[in-house]
């Protein structure tokens, strides 16, 4: 097999071993925290036969390598496991929160986008103007502000001063601008600063020059010629700023009370309920792979010099 299918077969191996180490390894270090999960979740005044009882539920009785045996052999049969504190499949668990943490990081992204890519492209036309210092210092206000930080200024201001939005929840489509904005300032900042670095270098290719001395529009040349073959690196960067966004979710989630796999991590992490946390961190490192994979696989489209096999 050869070209790009059997490219894409060995990328696809290649996410199948990834999700399988991230696996083992949130297996094992779920286990070596202090505590006892089972005494976690049973309570203060239960007594040692109901926390026995429910360390044989959860297969905690059971040898170390006897609980991984059972956990890959589950996630091969596309099985997550019980969540400890509500009973419920993880599975089920996980469906009920993804739609939210996806809207979440798509609204983010198309925002980032937007915002970033325009912003960046300006600052590369006017390089050592006033407006591409404006936009440097927008860069490092952007990647040196803490997203919770950014959260509470902007529920303080927005919504406990002016009333203007929701402070937390998923009620109503104005709920999610506070945290797709909070999320989206890093990738806002990040994105257009690659855009920048980008486009200086294809801006000063001979072929541009060749274009402006023709004498084509200053716009044309920077968006049709300039962007267009500055797009492979920035594709990148965006690709890899979704699955930063996941990532990110956590803290917003947590800020703004959004009901999505972020805030269920959190509300796992302290409930100590294993299965949901290994299947939460397994959710969010396949999705962060496949996002990686469909980016590469752009490539082909974006930039004609890359041919797969």
């Amino acid at each position: 097999m050869s070209g790009f299918f059997g490219y894409l077969v060995q990328r696809l191996v290649g996410v199948v071993v990834t999700i399988l180490f991230v696996a083992i390894t949130i297996f094992l270090m779920v286990r070596i925290l202090p505590g006892d999960p089972a005494r976690v979740i049973a309570g203060v005044l239960a007594t040692d036969q109901e926390v026995a009882q429910i360390r044989s539920q959860l297969g905690l009785d059971k040898p170390l390598w006897t609980q991984a045996g059972i956990f890959l052999d589950d996630l091969a049969h596309g099985n997550l496991g019980i969540s400890a504190r509500t009973s419920s499949p993880v599975t089920s668990e996980i469906m009920a929160r993804l739609p939210y943490t996806a809207v979440l990081a798509v609204v983010s992204l198309v925002l980032a986008v937007i915002v970033g890519l325009p912003l960046g492209a300006l600052a590369a036309s006017r390089a050592g103007s006033l407006a591409d210092l404006a936009v440097s210092a927008l860069v490092l206000f952007g990647i040196s502000m803490p997203v919770y930080w950014l959260g509470l200024m902007l529920i303080i201001l927005f919504s406990i001063k002016l009333r203007w939005l929701p402070a937390a929840g998923a009620a109503g489509p104005l709920a999610i601008v506070l945290p797709a904005f909070t999320l989206a300032a890093f990738s806002v900042a990040f994105i257009a600063r690659i855009t920048r670095s980008s486009m200086l270098e294809v801006l000063r290719q001979d072929y541009v020059r060749t274009a402006r001395a023709k004498g084509t529009r200053a716009r044309t040349v920077l968006w049709r010629h300039a962007l267009r073959n500055a797009l492979p690196p920035i594709v990148t960067v965006i690709g890899l700023q979704f699955g930063d966004l996941l990532g990110g979710a956590i803290l917003t989630e947590t800020v703004f009370g959004w009901p999505g796999m972020g805030r269920l991590l959190v509300n796992s992490i302290f409930s100590r309920d294993y299965p949901t946390v290994q299947g939460l961190v397994i959710v969010f490192a396949l999705m962060y792979a496949l996002v990686n994979l469909i980016v590469d696989l752009l490539y082909e489209r974006i930039d004609p010099r890359v041919r797969y096999g």
